[in-house]
């Protein structure tokens, strides 16, 4: 990706402010610039923009890049197994129920605050303590192990209440099923800890590689769980045929995976030089300076696990109250999982190729060309991110089908998960750009204005949720619920927008509009061929093979379609891939 960055900068004129526009420090009552915008502070001040790109960033993208597809891979052939395993009737949905908690938990309390803050934080300690910040990263090291030990030690002396406020509508069998669960992935909570504690730590010494792969052993654990799972239990397991004994070699099977992932972590940032020998005194540790700057960063992780609540909380219900299967939080998340891997392969290597630069041009003084860089990242990634939307919409039903109608999840449970994806579809550009203009706001130094920002949308994502609960049918309600999930990205990305075109001079937007509508043409002959091949393949009484073969041909001629459209028409976004992927073929 920065080699196709390089080839755009070269060739696209600089962008223009908008009429009437002109870049201003803070708009009135709205957000804080940070330090980042402070003469002599880029360097120093946690939230700061920090210095240029260092050298290799090209070399560290293509390994976290990769490293995150395989990631994504392995994490989605993760979910098929569990698919498989559990199903998505009740018992699928107790186990989804039961994986959600600890996640939510330690984004609440921990999580969400280590890259955000404590990364700058210890690069400014690195910079500025005799010892290279060593002392200061054992005090972390102290602090964060004992909150995690406690943390952990509550959660799973507390996993019926924490049942009860994510999937209160369980009673009965369904409801021990899924306290059993939660209180064994629960143990997660501690490793899950280890794991971004050591990831924050090695993306300060610049070792991105490992963070990126190690969720693929994590992965590969949990897949051999759910295999182990499946030839011990039997397809088409219930809550009322589970046994105790089975679902214990689930919930430690999934746990262990976590154990692993953690351990991997560890080994690599001891082979960094890093030692594990957690300190407790604070004092000059300055800790509390990082606490403060966490505050609108936490409000921001607030309103995004509020978010995951109340979707946990209407997802369970309208599971309870429909009737037979596949209509509850299983159905939501084996969709979700799928609607991401666009996003994480496509659009996460931009964001690791923009994000050092718009920082260097932030720490410079050029807003203009982070205004630049931004309308370059967007439109590079929606080149790609447009006819994998479509091919989502058009795919998603035979897609889903073919991933996962087996073991215990049955045809038509695949068939509700390609609906939902479906509707997920329709958010991916929005969800990229939010995830876009939220770099932007981390570049400037500004964590205050993303959690302002949050909060109308986390408002309008649960009132949309809980009207779905209330005037739709229940067996309707999770097809839809991603409506409401994408709303919240819809309305961040709106006010985003809206901020940052003040404090920016404007987003270059015309030429963003210009080429996402050309970009949306050259896709139609695309889309029709595609939609044509799921019809005709279709009418096959092939089953499975015939929408194999659907997605198959409809994609790969797709996709060839969509590449020869944007030639003809001369989309230069396409040019720039087709370009870097001419050159390395003559190499």
């Amino acid at each position: 990706m920065p080699g196709v960055f390089d080839e755009a900068e070269r060739a696209e004129p600089p962008g223009e402010p908008e009429p009437g526009l002109v870049p201003v420090r803070d708009p009135d009552g709205v957000g804080d610039p940070g330090p980042a915008v402070r003469p002599g502070s880029e360097r120093t001040e946690i939230g700061g923009a920090g210095a240029a790109a260092p050298r290799g960033v090209a070399r560290s993208s293509a390994v976290m890049a990769i490293g995150t597809f395989f990631s994504r891979l392995t994490g989605f052939l993760r979910t098929v197994v569990i698919g498989a395993a559990l199903g998505t009737a009740l018992l699928g949905d107790a186990y989804k129920a039961a994986e959600m908690v600890p996640y939510t938990v330690y984004e609440l309390l921990l999580g969400g605050l280590l890259a955000s803050v404590f990364v700058p934080f210890l690069v400014k300690r690195r910079l500025a303590d005799a010892d290279g910040g060593a002392a200061t990263e054992r005090r972390l090291l102290g602090v964060v192990l004992l909150a995690l030990a406690v943390l952990t030690v509550v959660a799973v002396l507390a996993a019926g209440p924490l049942v009860s406020l994510y999937a209160g509508a369980y009673t009965g069998r369904q409801r021990e099923v899924t306290v059993l669960l939660t209180r064994l992935l629960l143990l997660q909570i501690f490793f899950i800890g280890v794991s971004g504690l050591a990831s924050t730590m090695l993306n300060v010494r610049q070792r991105f590689g490992a963070p990126m792969w190690a969720p693929v052993v994590n992965n590969v654990v949990t897949m051999g769980a759910g295999l182990l799972f499946l030839w011990v239990a039997g397809r088409g397991r219930t809550p009322n045929t589970v046994t105790d004994a089975q679902l214990t070699l689930m919930g430690l099977g999934s746990a262990f995976g976590t154990v692993a992932q953690s351990a991997v972590l560890a080994w690599t940032l001891r082979r960094a030089g890093f030692r594990w020998r957690p300190r407790l005194d604070l004092r000059g540790s300055g800790l509390g300076e990082a606490a403060r700057t966490a505050v609108w960063m936490l409000v921001y992780v607030v309103v995004m696990q509020v978010g995951v609540l109340i979707t946990a909380n209407v997802a369970t219900r309208a599971g309870h109250r429909a009737p037979g299967g596949g209509n509850g939080i299983a159905t939501y998340s084996f969709a979700l999982v799928v609607f991401q891997l666009p996003y994480a392969v496509v659009a996460v290597s931009v964001i690791t190729a923009l994000l050092p630069r718009m920082s260097a041009h932030v720490a410079t003084g050029r807003r203009d060309l982070v205004r630049d860089d931004f309308s370059r990242g967007l439109r590079l990634a929606c080149a790609l991110l447009v006819p994998l939307w479509l091919g989502m919409l058009v795919f998603a039903v035979p897609g889903s089908v073919v991933l996962f109608a087996h073991g215990s999840l049955t045809e038509d449970g695949a068939h509700r998960i390609g609906t939902a994806l479906m509707v997920f579809a329709f958010a991916v550009l929005p969800f990229t750009l939010h995830q876009l203009l939220m770099r932007v706001f981390y570049a400037l130094g500004d964590t205050r204005t993303p959690g302002l920002i949050a909060v109308p949308a986390g408002v309008a994502q649960g009132v949309t949720a809980f009207a779905l609960l209330e005037f739709l049918p229940a067996r309707r309600v999770v097809v839809w619920l991603p409506a409401a999930y994408g709303l919240f990205y819809v309305v961040g990305g709106i006010g985003a927008a809206l901020v940052l075109r003040r404090r920016l001079g404007g987003l270059d937007g015309r030429r963003i509009s210009r080429a996402l509508v050309r970009l949306h043409m050259a896709a139609l002959p695309a889309l029709a061929f595609a939609a044509a091949a799921v019809w005709s393949f279709g009418r096959l009484p092939a089953g499975r093979l015939s929408d194999l073969l659907a997605v198959v041909v409809g994609g790969l001629g797709g996709g060839a379609l969509y590449v020869v459209a944007a030639r003809v028409m001369r989309v230069p976004e396409i040019g720039y891939f087709t370009s870097i992927a001419a050159a390395r073929l003559r190499r």
